[in-house]
Parts: C-alpha cells; sequence; structure tokens
C-alpha cells in the first residue's frame, strides 16, 4: 500500500490525533477536490480513495469502505441539488436514474466481495487501471460534447444499455469505494446523454452505491470513521460548489486538469500500490 511520510496506521485505523496536521489537511483537500468533480464533471469520488491511498496505510477493505460511506452523504445532496435545478423532472431522467439505483443494489454487494479478494499490490494496480480508464473516458466525452454541440441531438440510451453500465459501476464501485459518477457520467455522456441530466442520474444512483456499500463494509469492520469525517466533510462543501460550476461555467479547464491529474497517478499508483 502507498504511504504518507512518517503515517503508521493499524488496521484498525488510526484516532485522528495520531496524524499529521499536514496529513489531515492533504485528505481534506482530496476531499474538497473530489466532491467538486461529483457535481462538476462527473470523475472525482476517486480522489478520497486515491488520497486514503497514497497517505495512509489501511488495507483494501478499509480504503474502500471510509471512502464509500463518505458518498453516502454526497450523494444525497448532490440528488437534492440536481433535482432542484431540474434535471430529473423528464421521464427520461427519471427512467435512467431509477435503473442505475436498480442495478447499484446488485452489483455493490458483489464488488465488495471481489474487493476482499484483492492483495495491496492488487488493489493498487485496479484503481490506476481504473484512473486511466475514467480519463480516456473523460476525453472521448469532451469531443461527444463539441459534436452534440454542433448539431447532433442528445437522448437517453435505451434501458438495456443503461443497466449494462449501472451494473459495471455499482461492481467497480464496490471493489474500490467510489461513488456512481466517476464512470457513469462519462459512460452516459458517451452514449448520447446530456451532461446535466448525467450528472443528476448518477447522484441518484450513488446514494445507493454508497448506501449498500457502507452497509456491508460496516459489517466487515472495515470503516474509519474518523477519517471518513475528514475527507466527507470537505467533500460535501464541494459538491455544492461543482454544482454551481457545473451549472454557470464551462467545464473544460477544470475537466483538462482532472484528465491530467488521473494521467499522471495512474501509472505510479500501478508501480507502487
Amino acid at each position: 500500500m502507498l504511504r504518507g511520510p512518517h503515517v503508521s496506521l493499524s488496521r484498525g485505523g488510526p484516532a485522528i490525533a495520531d496524524l499529521s496536521i499536514l496529513i489531515i489537511v492533504v485528505l481534506a483537500a482530496f476531499g474538497l477536490a473530489g466532491g467538486i468533480g461529483i457535481t462538476a464533471i462527473g470523475p472525482g469520488g476517486v480522489l478520497p480513495t486515491v488520497g486514503l491511498v497514497m497517505f495512509t496505510d489501511l488495507t483494501p477493505a478499509q480504503v474502500a469502505g471510509t471512502a464509500i460511506v463518505t458518498h453516502v452523504a454526497t450523494g444525497a445532496l448532490g440528488t437534492a441539488a440536481y433535482a432542484r435545478s431540474g434535471q430529473l423532472r423528464s421521464r427520461q431522467s427519471a427512467r435512467t436514474a431509477t435503473l442505475l439505483a436498480a442495478t447499484a443494489a446488485v452489483g455493490t454487494p458483489l464488488g465488495i466481495v471481489a474487493n476482499s479478494l484483492l492483495s495491496p499490490r492488487a488493489f493498487g494496480v485496479v484503481l490506476g487501471l481504473l484512473l486511466a480508464i475514467v480519463a480516456a473516458l473523460v476525453l472521448l466525452r469532451q469531443r461527444t460534447d463539441e459534436t452534440g454541440a454542433s448539431g447532433r441531438t442528445l437522448h437517453h440510451p435505451p434501458a438495456p444499455l443503461v443497466g449494462a453500465i449501472g451494473l459495471l459501476v455499482a461492481l467497480a464501485a464496490g471493489i474500490i469505494g467510489i461513488g456512481g459518477p466517476m464512470l457513469t457520467v462519462p459512460l452516459l455522456v458517451a452514449a448520447g446523454t446530456d451532461m446535466l441530466e448525467s450528472l443528476a442520474a448518477a447522484q441518484v444512483q450513488s446514494v445507493i452505491i454508497a448506501g449498500v456499500g457502507a452497509v456491508g463494509y460496516v459489517a466487515l469492520g472495515s470503516i474509519d470513521w474518523g477519517l471518513a469525517v475528514v475527507v466527507g466533510v470537505p467533500e460535501l462543501a464541494g459538491v455544492l460548489i461543482g454544482w454551481r460550476i457545473a451549472r454557470a461555467l464551462p467545464t473544460r479547464t477544470l475537466r483538462t486538469a482532472l484528465v491530467t491529474a488521473m494521467f499522471a497517478l495512474a501509472p505510479y499508483l500501478m508501480l507502487h500500490g
């Protein structure tokens, strides 16, 4: 497992008093950036996981459990925000959100089981590969957005495809401890869905993923509640900031920065995980 400088954590998780102020600030920053990414462009929920991997000695199950429990609140807040701004009102948006939520209830427990089979090295490799894949999907989404802006009609994909996306994302989320928007948003937009409606539907899915995942990891005793607070509180603030960015500002610059960071982190995690 990747380690921050001079951080030694037991399998049961550290007391907050045992962590340096610098590490706490860095983990909080990962949470804030992750929250912004969740509602501004979709990918972002993986950043708290990355922070926990890089700066603690938590086991793969503890990393995933601690990260995923923070997405219960972020998913609920994101859902409320996008419901308020109207992206969940159409029948197609509601159908997509419902299908994603239903498949999340099935795929997330399977991911938790798969997590228990991973070594720390394998966990780092999986996380690195996931980062690279998502970075490529975000780039594809950028090209898709540009095509849509030049006249292509945006739509919601058929139900079987939405179900397949939901199951795949929930499985990955259970393994790694991410929320739905990270993978769901790029996949939906690549399939032709409007960006804001994709973000809205993915928030609903993330509530189920996080809720089911949290129950599973609580049963395993794999959640460090202190670190969940350190990461989760700034993550909630980031969710509101990201929602405002998505509705008011172009996200090309933020998207490019996130892609660059993910491509940079992916090989590091795969080599040193």
